[in-house]
Formats: structure tokens, sequence, C-alpha cells
């Protein structure tokens, strides 16, 4: 690991952090993520596709959101780095539209840092 590669990672996770803070991932994208950028999520998930280039990615979150009767929490741990990855646990609990329970959402972010920018974002929960 470089130390620029470590600061530039560190400084993409900062301001990562700060905007999950205030639930502004709509920031995130616009500021954080190269236009190639890739989204993973678990073998076996049935309700996210993956997704390959920012438009792509922004539908994917809007799709979800669109999804969602009322959102009751959210939470998102600070980052921890590790060369050109951070990674974060990220959770919500929610209504989904056509349920009367309330649904906790809990998983692992991890995202690979590139020229400044997030290029991959994978996520890994329970299917």
């Amino acid at each position: 690991m470089t130390t620029q590669q470590a600061t530039a990672t560190q400084q993409v996770a900062d301001r990562f952090n700060e905007l999950a803070q205030q639930g502004r991932f709509d920031v995130v994208l616009d500021e954080l993520y190269a236009e190639d950028a890739i989204s993973r999520e678990p073998i076996g998930n049935k309700f996210l596709p993956d997704a390959e280039g920012l438009a792509a990615i922004r539908k994917k979150g809007e799709d979800f959101n669109n999804g969602i009767q009322e959102v009751h929490n959210g939470w998102c741990s600070a980052p921890v780095v590790g060369d050109a990855f951070f990674c974060v646990s990220m959770g919500m609990e929610v209504t989904m539209k056509g349920d009367t329970e309330r649904t906790i959402m809990d998983e692992l972010c991890v995202y690979e840092v590139k020229d400044g920018k997030i290029v991959k974002e994978e996520f890994f929960y329970t299917v």
C-alpha cells in the first residue's frame, strides 16, 4: 500500500462518512462515485440486481427506495480503511410497501477507491 493511496482512500471514506451521517447518499453518488463504478449484491439475492455504471447504480437505489413505505431508523458505522478499500456496517429499519411489519436490514458494505473515486461497491448480508 502506498501512502498516497491510503491517504486518498481515507479522504473518500471520511467524506462518505460525513454524508452518510446526514443521510445524503444522493450526494455520495454525485461526489464520490466514478462514472463506470460497479455495484455487487450477494449471490442468491432475489431483490436487487448488480449494476454497472453510475446511472444503473442510481436506478438500482431509486427502485429500492420506491419499495419502502416508511423508514423508521437508519445507521452507518465509521469507516475502516485498508489500502484502496474501506468498509462500513450499514442498516435500516423500514416498513416495505405492502407489509404491515417493520423489517431490519443490516449489511457490511465494502468500497474500492481508485483515483479518488469509488469504483466498486459490494454488499454482504444474509439472503
